[in-house]
């Protein structure tokens, strides 16, 4: 297990330190508000469909097809029981401080924080596998969570915002994976130059956000307590357990944990700031999780790896 752990950590430790720089740009002026906006824009738009993409850029077999099927289906059943937890927990919140919380139980930065993870620990079948959490991940971002953020049944919004990048990317990389189409190389090797900043641009967008948020106030915040162990513990270990006592496909299962096990998403402070939320709290929140998960991660993931051996 100590083995687990420690390969699960140093890959952590890669991350942070990424992160780490991130925030020495913001220090010196080099990252602003609006390259953050950028580079996140460029991630979402560009970086993570061809992430995808260059996953599924490989042999059909129906064993492959059979583990998507069922990586997608945990992650419905996942973020299912998580917005029915947080809408438990924190119904009776004020709407700006509590949709907030409600995010933070619910969204895992899924795509910036699990999929480098998944690539390093598990290689292109944990991203493979990935982008089914991060599919659905999309569909329940822009239908609960467009709704819960607005107060407004946005119905019409919610449907074109799920055709998105991500989405789309996923749908083309499944289209090419079952009919065994081979991108030419002219055309793949830009996919797989961009699919490489996948890595080190969205470390250097949670680095931004790590300096400009007010830690001490969520360290002083209970409820924020509560929704960042359910995010970084509780969830995780209960899908872990679920999934081991179903006896899941090992990739699957512990590529499903690790996209489970991230930290709050960045969205929750996107989000928030789109519609006039609690955005101080949505970025500590976000921030703090991340250090958190510094330990978290490696833990729940580690142990993870071991019992699935």
């Amino acid at each position: 297990m100590l083995s687990s752990f420690f390969d699960v950590g140093t890959q952590v430790l890669v991350l942070f330190i990424l992160i780490a720089v991130g925030a020495l740009l913001t220090k010196v002026g080099l990252i602003t508000e609006a390259g953050s906006r950028t580079m996140t824009d460029v991630v979402l738009y560009a970086v993570t469909p061809c992430v995808i993409i260059n996953a599924f850029q490989r042999e059909y077999r129906p064993e492959l097809l059979g583990g998507l099927l069922t990586a997608l289906l945990a992650a419905f059943l996942t973020l299912l029981a998580s917005v029915l937890l947080a809408e438990l927990l924190y119904r009776k919140k004020e709407i700006d401080r509590g949709v907030v919380l409600k995010f933070s139980v619910v969204f895992s930065n899924c795509g910036f924080m699990a999929l480098p993870l998944q690539q390093a620990v598990l290689g292109e079948d944990g991203v493979f596998y990935g982008a089914a959490y991060v599919a659905m991940f999309n569909i329940f971002m822009w239908t609960y969570g467009l709704i819960a953020m607005s107060r407004r049944t946005e119905w019409k919004a919610a449907l074109r915002a799920v055709c998105n990048p991500g989405i789309i990317g996923t749908v083309i990389g499944v289209v090419l994976f079952i009919f065994s189409v081979r991108l030419p190389a002219v055309l793949l090797s830009p996919v797989q130059m961009l699919a490489a900043l996948n890595t080190p641009v969205p470390m250097l967008v949670i680095g931004y956000h790590l300096v400009h948020a007010d830690l001490r106030r969520v360290l002083k915040d209970k409820d924020a307590y509560l929704a960042m162990a359910l995010r970084l513990i509780v969830i995780p270990l209960a899908v872990m357990g679920v999934m081991l006592a179903l006896r899941i496909d090992a990739v699957v299962t512990v590529a499903t944990v690790i996209a489970v096990s991230s930290p709050v998403a960045a969205f929750t402070t996107m989000m928030a700031t789109k519609y006039g939320r609690d955005t101080e709290l949505s970025a500590g929140i976000v921030s703090a999780s991340a250090l958190f998960s510094l330990v978290t991660m490696p833990l729940v993931v580690g142990l993870t790896q071991y019992l699935v051996r």
